[in-house]
């Protein structure tokens, strides 16, 4: 059952930007009330984390994407992940994930909640 959908993904260009949206998929989820966090699986590669917001506004980011990556989340029960600056590097597929905060933000175990997941390209 999934709770959360992602949108935004694409294909484009290094150098440019995408902003990726995740919200949920039944009217009746609790998202305010959540840790929302991104997600992403690079070809090969483990699915790791990307950014996180907590229910007040405060946001970390791994240090891949520090500076070039923004989170957001609106009083509509939308998150939000602005990209600027992107790399071939960042091509992957990105998921949205939502947790209650009661360990770290950083981890795959954090978060119950997913959503299918966007493809993002970046071409050299």
């Amino acid at each position: 059952q999934a709770h959360l959908v992602e949108s935004g993904g694409g294909l484009v260009q290094a150098g440019g930007s995408l902003t990726l949206s995740c919200t949920a998929s039944e009217r009746t989820f609790d998202i305010d009330n959540l840790i929302m966090g991104w997600f992403r699986r690079a070809p090969g590669k483990e699915r790791e984390f990307v950014a996180a917001i907590g229910r007040s506004g405060w946001a970390v980011y791994a240090d891949s994407v520090q500076e070039r990556f923004t989170i957001s989340r609106d009083n509509a029960k939308n998150t939000f992940l602005q990209m600027n600056s992107l790399k071939p590097e960042d091509t992957a597929i990105y998921y949205c994930a939502g947790g209650h905060g009661t360990g770290g933000v950083r981890a795959l175990h954090d978060y119950m909640y997913w959503g299918q997941g966007t493809q993002v390209t970046v071409s050299s």
